[in-house]
């Protein structure tokens, strides 16, 4: 029986990839999940598998070659099941390695770029634990990655001794991408340090009777090679290609990046520069004179990234801020009248955030265009409420995610709460949980801020300021009186959200602090 080989789903919001790679070819026998053809996206590169053992019978797209979903890319024949060819070596630059296979003896083991979570390609190297010769222990953390998100430890495949260091500390290295070597066995010699020599700025082609040709904006290139050189502003034309036909791959581009060769040149002044970007790379800025009294220290991963999104979500959205102030007289009485016992029964302390966070929610359901967002010429309307809470740690600001806030208790918001910030501040978050917010609440008042303008946490199209709670005289009836007062602040794209609706939005959350009743009855 003929089965259709396809295109399978990409993830959220790819919708076309480039097929990279085939390892079978016609007449090919093959098992059953046994990978047939590389698909390269703008994200990830990922394995289409064989639906069932049998014969390759025929190719339809070719390699280079533009898919969309379900396309089919060739025919299956089914059949007993038989024992899979080899695929031919294919370059270490244009595949994502596959799981490091249990090591024998003393050979040695590659550590590589894990998967960094979704639409996470790259990351920095932050840190090596160990050095040259350290004898490591099987699951042992060895080096720190860095990504937008959080840091993330890469551990020993095995036990054995670090053999060499490939990639050193602030070095950006992508998916798959090759850290060092892992000498396996309890007792094996270290390997001789092998000092880490950045690639030549046109690599060598591999074996092919494939004649190397330079790149240009004409010649194709794949969604992921694509996206990494408009993200590092590079010139194709200036980068040799050694895929197909001339065809960019990957590991072109990420040596051109490492040598600084295929830079666009910009005959732009600087300040003009930076207006249009977020960062400009201080080798390109005029020379700055020594000071003894400064200290200059390279940006973090995370640092870059944050600037980039607050710069982005300036630049792209029709961004305003509303204000208010909220009494929170009533829900500092319940606190101190409930605490002690809420914090022996819960094990967890009652703060103001899981008030803010159920109010949130309410106030969501009631204004749904405060929970959307924008995607493209659509507007997406989320009826599930995953409430981000800005924490604030020493490498920068990170936003976990609680999710389906509306469904959760008191007590299970302020744990969420609890975790997230201890677990932010040791740098142990995972990528899932900072993923999938759909309104971010931030709180400046434990800095004692009294006002701000919150900037938007793209794509989500509002985001809460809360800030200090302070005493102020204010009318109340026709009396003045001193009352525990808040400023609340909605940032807002006003390209989703009207006026009416944020204000509407921020009285509504002023309505639920003011009388916590409303919070507990939903009303």
């Amino acid at each position: 029986m003929a089965i259709d080989i396809l295109v399978p789903t990409l993830g959220e919001s790819v919708t076309e990839a480039t097929l990279a790679k085939w390892f079978k070819a016609v007449g090919d026998t093959v098992a059953a999940d046994e990978p047939l053809a590389e698909l390269e996206t703008d994200k990830v590169s990922l394995e289409v598998n064989a639906p069932a053992a049998g014969v390759l019978m025929e190719i339809r797209v070719p390699e280079g070659a533009d898919v969309g979903l379900g396309a089919v890319l060739g025919v299956l024949k089914e059949g007993t099941a038989v024992s899979a060819t080899v695929p031919a070596p294919t370059p270490a630059t244009e595949l994502v390695p596959a799981p490091v296979p249990q090591p024998v003896g003393n050979d040695p083991v590659d550590i590589v770029v894990p998967t960094l979570g979704e639409s996470v390609t790259e990351a920095t190297v932050a840190k090596w634990f160990k050095t040259v010769g350290d004898a490591v222990g099987a699951d042992e953390p060895l080096v720190e990655l860095e990504t937008d998100k959080v840091s993330v430890e890469v551990n020993a495949p095995t036990a054995g001794k670090l053999a060499s260091i490939a990639a050193a500390a602030g070095t950006e290295v992508s998916i798959g991408a090759l850290l060092g070597t892992l000498q396996a066995g309890a007792g094996a010699p270290a390997a001789a340090p092998t000092p880490a020599a950045p690639p030549p700025a046109t690599p060598p082609s591999p074996t092919s009777a494939v004649a190397v040709a330079p790149a240009s904006s004409s010649v194709p290139m794949s969604p992921a090679v694509r996206k990494l050189i408009e993200d590092n502003d590079l010139d194709p034309a200036k980068i040799v290609g050694t895929g197909k036909g001339g065809r960019l791959t990957k590991g072109d581009v990420m040596a051109a990046i490492k040598a600084g060769t295929a830079k666009v040149l910009r005959s732009a002044p600087a300040a003009a520069t930076a207006a249009s970007a977020p960062l400009q790379p201080a080798t390109e800025l005029p020379p700055r004179i020594d000071d003894p009294r400064e200290e200059r220290v390279r940006m973090t991963k995370l640092r870059k990234i944050i600037a980039s999104r607050l710069k982005e979500a300036q630049n792209t959205a029709a961004m305003l801020t509303t204000w208010n102030e909220v009494d929170m007289g009533a829900a500092m009485e319940l606190r101190a009248e409930y605490k002690d016992q809420f914090e022996k029964k819960h094990g967890v302390r009652l703060g103001f955030m899981s008030f803010f966070v159920r109010a949130a929610c309410i106030g969501l359901k009631e204004w749904p265009a405060v929970n959307a967002e924008i995607y493209g010429d659509e507007l997406i309307y989320k009826n599930y409420y995953n409430i981000g809470v800005a924490v604030g740690t020493p490498q920068g600001l990170v936003v976990p995610v609680i999710k389906d806030a509306d469904q959760m208790r008191f007590a299970e918001i302020e744990g969420s709460i609890s975790d997230f910030g201890h677990r932010a501040r040791d740098g142990k978050l995972g990528m899932d949980e900072m993923m999938g917010g759909t309104f971010t609440i931030s709180n400046g008042g434990v800095f004692g801020s009294l006002n701000s303008m919150p900037i938007l946490n793209v794509p989500q199209s509002a985001i809460l300021g809360m800030h200090t709670i302070q005493k102020r005289p204010v009318a109340v009836g026709n009396e003045v009186v001193i009352r525990p007062m808040m400023y609340l602040a909605l940032s807002y794209d006003h390209r989703i959200v009207d006026g009416r609706e944020a204000v509407s939005f921020l009285v509504r959350m002023k309505e639920c602090i003011e009388d916590p009743q409303r919070i507990m009855l939903d009303v």
